[in-house]
């Protein structure tokens, strides 16, 4: 009699990646052949991902997106600033290599770095994934709800910028009357 049963495989329980293990090995204590029937990688990693997988593709997908497109521009700035702080004051051919080299090499270090936080990294996709849903959550305002809110805003600074101007003229006027300031009032 075969004693086979189905076990869960890899990391992610919502794939519901399944794999059929044969108890009736002849090696006693083993659990003998494992094999997934789909997203298991040969050799048995655990997870059973690559590197180059992106974790749950379908979803998040624009938090994730504006997140790496931020974050690819900041490397991007950050390279052309080492660029052009690296300076030497020679014009040895090796000099060019390591100007371009060093920039680009930690461009493309960042870069790899935003894959892995963005796209592989199972903690901080599920994060952008939960931001995402929750952000669809949100009741935003209609058109007139804000431009009413914007009239307030600009209202309110206009008078806390007159009150202000009023008490600055205040003060200069006693400060002068007091001979602190001169009689200029400046």
């Amino acid at each position: 009699m075969s004693d086979s049963s189905q076990q869960d495989v890899g990391g992610d329980k919502s794939q519901g990646a399944t794999a059929t293990v044969d108890r009736s090995s002849s090696k006693a204590g083993q659990a003998g052949d494992h094999r997934a029937s789909g997203g298991g990688r040969p050799g048995g990693a655990p997870g059973g991902r690559s590197f180059l997988e992106f974790y749950k593709p379908g979803q998040g997908y624009y938090t994730r997106m504006c997140t790496a497109i931020g974050a690819g521009l900041l490397a991007l700035g950050g390279g052309n600033f080492l660029y052009e702080k690296i300076v030497f004051g020679s014009d040895a051919p090796w000099t060019l290599w390591v100007r371009i080299g060093i920039p680009f090499f930690l461009v493309v270090a960042l870069g790899v770095t935003i894959w892995w936080v963005v796209g592989v990294n199972r903690k901080s996709c599920d994060f952008f994934i939960a931001t995402e849903s929750e952000m669809k959550k949100v009741s935003w305002s209609n058109r007139s709800e804000l431009i009413g809110s914007t009239k307030v805003v600009i209202i309110f600074t206009l008078m806390l910028a007159f009150l202000l101007f009023v008490a600055d003229f205040v003060f200069i006027w006693f400060f002068t009357l007091i001979d602190v300031l001169g009689s200029s009032g400046t």
